[in-house]
């Protein structure tokens, strides 16, 4: 298998805290409203205890990335070395078809400066051997990258309850679910 870097969302470690989105936001000085990396609380049709399981989620560099193919101007490229789907927002031309067509809403509008922008997983702190802002900013560890292909973890599922299944894309995002808490019982209870 080809190298391919990805996210690893571990909900069972996440504490929302919102870290990971502020550090890419510090990283990038994005515009009011423009949010590459958000936090996603787990709804209880997926897991029934409120206010206690997250996804963090961002671009999910798929191996199939639609972005790519509907550029016009091949402001998005999808680089073979690492799989990073990498935008370059000087090149867009704001005709909006890479935030019409991704399902899982990626790319982003940026109105003020009227053109599209994405996570493009901190290439250049990639490229100099550095962790992406929003992995670096997490004080729990629940967001690392991995290379897929050197996953082992069983527990790591591609489309875990809350994710829509777009199988053409091949997203890359793997997702660790949330346990159930445990009950604390004093000793007097038991």
């Amino acid at each position: 298998m080809k190298k391919q870097l990805a996210f690893m969302v571990n909900s069972k470690k996440c504490i929302g805290c919102y870290s990971c989105a502020l550090a890419c936001k510090n990283q990038y000085h994005q515009e009011p409203g423009v949010v590459w990396r958000d936090l996603t609380p787990l709804s209880e049709e997926h897991y029934p205890h409120r206010e206690r399981a997250f996804y963090s989620l961002a671009c999910n560099h798929c191996d199939k990335p639609v972005c790519v193919e509907v550029c016009p101007v091949q402001a998005h490229v999808k680089r073979k070395k690492d799989g990073i789907v990498v935008h370059t927002a000087e090149k867009c031309v704001y005709c909006h078809a890479c935030i019409d067509e991704c399902p899982y809403g990626a790319a982003k509008d940026n109105q003020v400066l009227e053109r599209a922008e994405k996570c493009s997983m901190c290439v250049e702190r990639v490229d100099a051997g550095l962790k992406p802002a929003c992995v670096l900013g997490c004080p729990t560890k629940a967001l690392t990258i991995i290379d897929l292909a050197d996953l082992k973890n069983p527990q790591a599922e591609q489309y875990p309850p809350g994710i829509e299944k777009h199988e053409g894309l091949n997203p890359s995002t793997r997702f660790i679910r949330p346990a159930s808490p445990e009950l604390a019982l004093a000793k007097q209870d038991s």
